[in-house]
């Protein structure tokens, strides 16, 4: 492994390769995140909708894609009518998540939103908890670890999160404040930072905060890139890198190399990605 690893490489850690953005051109976008040093990509799914399509990449780009299924609090993006998650959507998704265990690098993308326009109501929560225990369970059914959404919803997220006791968690572009993620660091949690991290004060403040061994590397392509409202690709993983690693004074390689460690020790089925 450390012979892989002395050559420089980035995992994505959350990315969503199966949305629309990409039915045109995905060839080059993976081409380009290899070129920019990516070696692998978590490519989550965030309804049953996106399944097939997140299994069908993992066949198409078995280097470099590593499939994730979940049911997403919001559901309604294939749509364009997003609304809070229902127990029926998890039903319809878990024959799949059964088939498909033993390709999965996560369960995932779940968790919580509580973003009033999504729940407005305590039942909607209580659906939302709901379905993320579930999908918890799940995943300690398989062992697996969880990649995990908390918008508006940092604070109940980990408290759920422990009280479950869950030990394998990802918390991607994780928006509340640094001290309710530090609760996540003594759980042995990990942090995923996107590339807007350059426009984000809240995700700068996290930085500074969180132990470099608790960091991940993620896009969450298409959105959270460098530019509002631009279209983010895997190749901008290293626009976190470099940002990261300015405000921990590491050499960039360095944090890299500490990033994809962290990585292969929470998704330890990324280990074969690095050794191709």
């Amino acid at each position: 492994m450390a012979d892989c690893l002395d050559q420089v490489v980035m995992i994505d850690c959350h990315c969503h390769l199966a949305d629309k953005d990409f039915f045109q051109d995905i060839d080059k976008v993976i081409e380009d995140a290899q070129k920019a040093g990516v070696k692998a990509a978590l490519v989550c799914a965030t309804a049953v909708g996106e399944f097939s399509r997140v299994i069908e990449l993992a066949d198409r780009f078995p280097d470099f894609v590593l499939p994730c299924l979940g049911v997403h609090p919001v559901q309604g993006a294939l749509t364009g009518e997003q609304r809070c998650v229902t127990l029926q959507d998890l039903e319809e998704a878990v024959p799949l998540i059964e088939k498909y265990k033993d390709r999965l690098g996560a369960i995932g993308e779940i968790g919580l939103d509580f973003q009033p326009r999504i729940t407005p109501t305590a039942e909607d929560k209580d659906v939302q908890r709901s379905v993320l225990t579930q999908q918890i369970e799940i995943a300690k059914k398989y062992s697996l670890p969880i990649n995990v959404h908390s918008r508006s919803a940092g604070r109940p997220t980990i408290a759920l999160l422990k009280e479950l006791g869950v030990k394998n968690a990802l918390l991607h572009a994780f928006d509340g404040n640094p001290k309710y993620a530090m609760e996540g660091v003594r759980e042995g949690y990990f942090f995923s930072i996107p590339p807007s991290i350059v426009r984000s004060e809240q995700k700068q403040k996290l930085v500074k905060a969180l132990p470099v061994d608790n960091l991940l590397l993620e896009t969450d392509s298409p959105a959270l890139g460098p530019e509002k409202q631009v279209r983010n690709v895997p190749s901008n993983l290293s626009v976190s890198c470099s940002y990261i690693a300015e405000v921990k004074q590491l050499p960039t390689n360095q944090l890299a190399r500490i990033t994809t460690q962290n990585a292969i020790k929470l998704f330890p089925k990324l280990a074969k990605y690095i050794k191709r």
